[in-house]
């Protein structure tokens, strides 16, 4: 039975369709980069919904992960979005530990995950160089402020997708104007804070290294701190993933609006990805 999505973690599956989602990267002409601040190199993408057939892409001695860059990563929340994430952060090689109010949440999701801990929100934080907030999107500013003093200097992956409904399908909680990252950010200053994870339902994460029609998956993050957008990069690549720079914490809205955009697509019983064709695949196609 297919279940539709709620308003607090990620976009679900819609009615009919049940599409996964994912970026992927088109073909840019070098002389148009995104001017990402901590990746000057990165180029332009353009987000889409994920083709329907999924591959697995062979290990290859080209995508060999350097296991000595193994993470602690503290997860706040103890979700779908969270178990889906952490299990895959367990699964190569990062340890792992869970934090929730409710502990006896957090001990079933870290016993599902395979973490190697669990305990209160604030035992999760300073468990992690890198802390996920995988919380309901409306409360996880205030729990930043909250943790704020344990937070500073750490990379905080805010992974959540702030969508209400409305008369017209999903509509953006923040109102299109900010964005949560933006909002944990000005609540926990010292923090390092980047957007990933939000736009793909949290079953892709199950996935081992995920792709689709021959192509990694690519997962976008934006940030403004280059130390914590190395560490992401380092975390999607563990995963077999292609990481996808997509500019300062000022377009994480723009992603936050694709993924609701997405999700009000598969309701209306539509495919996200037929909404975005590269212009690459049209004959004779030149870029403007």
């Amino acid at each position: 039975m297919h279940r539709r999505p709620g308003p607090r973690q990620g976009p679900r599956q819609g009615p009919r369709h049940g599409p996964r989602t994912c970026l992927v990267r088109l073909p840019q002409p070098p002389h148009r980069p995104c001017g990402h601040p901590a990746r000057p190199d990165a180029h332009h993408v353009v987000c889409i919904g994920a083709p329907s057939v999924l591959s697995v892409t062979p290990r290859t001695s080209r995508d060999t992960y350097d296991r000595s860059k193994h993470m602690r990563i503290g997860i706040l929340g103890t979700g779908a979005m969270a178990a889906a994430l952490g299990g895959a952060w367990v699964r190569v090689g990062h340890d792992v530990r869970v934090g929730g109010r409710d502990t006896e949440a957090a001990a079933r999701t870290a016993l599902l995950t395979g973490a190697s801990g669990h305990g209160t929100l604030a035992e999760a934080a300073a468990h992690g160089e890198v802390v996920l907030a995988a919380v309901p999107a409306g409360d996880a500013p205030q729990l930043a402020g909250e943790l704020a003093h344990l937070l500073a200097g750490r990379t905080v992956i805010d992974c959540t997708v702030p969508m209400a409904p409305g008369a017209d399908g999903p509509t953006l909680t923040t109102g299109g104007t900010t964005s949560v990252a933006r909002l944990i950010a000005d609540a926990a200053p010292g923090a390092h804070v980047v957007k990933a994870f939000g736009v793909c339902h949290e079953s892709i994460w199950t996935l081992d290294r995920p792709a689709f029609e021959g192509a990694r998956l690519a997962v976008p993050f934006c940030t403004d701190q280059p130390a914590a957008a190395r560490r992401v990069e380092e975390i999607i690549a563990s995963m077999g993933c292609s990481p996808l720079p997509c500019g300062g914490l000022d377009r994480a809205a723009l992603l936050e609006a694709t993924a609701v955009f997405a999700v009000g697509v598969w309701w209306s019983g539509a495919e996200a990805r037929s909404v975005f064709p590269a212009p690459a695949l049209a004959p004779g196609a030149v870029d403007d």
